[in-house]
């Protein structure tokens, strides 16, 4: 596998903390020039850029839930590089809604809200993605997806179905896309030592969290930033539309 990512330009979404700051992280590290997302905090996504070594990194930002916004992003970012050889999707939102307990509108803000940002949001920039990389010979796309597309999501059911809907477009967009030579795949993380997780991790459900696993922890953001850059190799090629969950056995299927 050559994990040698040098003078390749990867735009990581979601990518000023967690997962997708160390994602943008260890693509630098070998090389690559990365284009930092993201949506309201300014101030984490240039210490996100400060982390990174070589360069030149640039930084965009973007709702992902509008449209238009995800196109200016794309042409902002080929603008500024010249091209676009690796989208990674790993910006989403988790917005806690259960069915007993909201109200019709709480729901409906909820389910626009989630899917606007982790489906919809997600397939703009894959469309955006591709129509650069289709002339241009060809490009990878990694998506982020989640356990909770298979195991479910009780009190955030939009959630689950977003990312189950991230899988099923992953897959027919990697047939579609094969041709031209773009190779789409998806990782799915279970429970992720990040900021976000914090609260949990440290607080009553902890370990409980923790058993879920045999391993007796949750992933590291560097785990699953690993399987990115994996899956966006070359030598990886024969893996496109395949999934490949980095949840420490805490939920298995076939």
């Amino acid at each position: 596998m050559d994990m040698d990512f040098t003078g390749k330009v990867v735009l990581v979404t979601g990518a000023s903390r967690g997962i997708g700051r160390e994602i943008a992280r260890q693509f630098a590290e070998r090389g690559a020039h990365v284009a930092i997302h993201y949506h309201r905090n300014r101030d984490a996504a240039d210490k996100t850029k400060l982390m990174l070594s070589g360069g030149p990194h640039v930084i965009v930002k973007a709702n992902l839930a509008n449209a238009q916004a995800t196109s200016r992003m794309m042409n902002a970012v080929i603008d500024s590089a010249g091209k676009l050889d690796i989208l990674v999707n790993n910006a989403g939102v988790y917005i806690e809604h259960p069915i007993a307990k909201v109200d019709y509108d709480q729901w409906q803000k909820a389910w626009g809200n989630t899917l606007g940002t982790n489906l919809v949001g997600a397939a703009n920039a894959m469309f955006c993605a591709a129509q650069h990389m289709i002339p241009n010979g060809g490009g990878r796309i990694i998506n982020i997806s989640s356990r909770g597309a298979f195991r479910g999501e009780p009190t955030a059911p939009a959630y689950g179905a977003s990312k189950a809907g991230l899988n099923a477009m992953s897959q027919s967009l990697a047939v579609a896309l094969a041709p031209h030579k773009i190779y789409v795949a998806v990782v799915a993380p279970g429970w992720v030592e990040t900021d976000m997780a914090t609260e949990t991790l440290e607080g009553p459900n902890g370990d409980a969290v923790r058993a879920q696993s045999p391993l007796g922890r949750v992933a590291k953001p560097e785990e699953v930033a690993y399987a990115v850059l994996f899956l966006a190799s070359t030598g990886a090629e024969f893996l496109t539309g395949g999934i490949i969950d980095v949840n420490g056995a805490s939920y298995l299927r076939s």
